[in-house]
């Protein structure tokens, strides 16, 4: 069955340009919207597998209208972000939001059909150090001596794997560093997931700083390591 697919954006052109790279690649683009306010009645009409979101629109923007479309009754689309600037506050809005990640408008054919061809399996599509960048630099922390409470039905050594992914740790480098096999990992990551009622490992990696669990620096230091 193919991939469907909304196109959300305020530019005509650029919904029909995205609309051609998809249609040609096999992918069933089911509707478009000018902004994000008509974009959750397309996606409750169309129930698309993946939603390509501008966050900068007019009436509505991307990152409301991709709250309201992941709060509603499920199952749920896959959320891509559509933006300009990589490291920018509505990114990290966006993605903190319940995108499954985000691509720069200017993306090129091939790397767009992979981007939703990944996030349609459940995966997330950005990288992981891009990610990390983003929270090192928008997260927001909780006070001082603020017991991180929704992370304390977590095992130590599920803490654990969530640090290592909310500084951008792939599988196989995690279970590198805690001496364990990337099929481990993967168990692991699973397990934080549905403890934690979290979509990917995107929003593990949100919760991680948003908690305190890991801290400023954290991920520039693994980028030296």
């Amino acid at each position: 069955m193919s991939t469907s697919v909304v196109v959300v954006d305020d530019q005509e052109l650029v919904r029909i340009g995205f609309r051609l790279i998809l249609e040609r690649a096999g992918l069933d683009v089911v509707g478009e919207a000018a902004d994000g306010a008509e974009a959750t009645t397309v996606v409750q009409e169309t129930g698309p597998d993946v939603v390509l979101m501008d966050v900068r629109m007019p009436r509505l923007d991307g990152i409301e209208a991709t709250r309201r479309i992941l709060a509603g009754p499920g199952p749920h689309p896959r959320v891509l972000a559509l933006t300009t600037f990589d490291l920018d506050e509505y990114v990290y809005s966006a993605v903190r939001a319940g995108a499954s990640g985000f691509l720069l408008k200017d993306v090129s054919p091939e790397d767009l059909v992979h981007a939703v061809r990944v996030v349609a399996r459940g995966e997330s599509m950005v990288a992981p150090v891009v990610i990390a960048r983003l929270l090192e630099r928008f997260a927001r922390r909780p006070p001082a001596g603020e017991a991180p409470l929704a992370l304390a039905g977590l095992t130590d050594r599920e803490r654990e794997v969530a640090r290592w992914v909310a500084r951008g740790l792939s599988n196989a480098e995690i279970g590198t560093r805690m001496f364990l096999s990337e099929a481990t990992v993967k168990t692991y990551v699973s397990r934080l997931l549905t403890k934690l009622s979290l979509r990917d490992r995107v929003q593990v990696a949100v919760l991680a700083y948003e908690s305190g669990l890991v801290q400023v620096g954290e991920a520039e230091d693994h980028e030296r390591s």
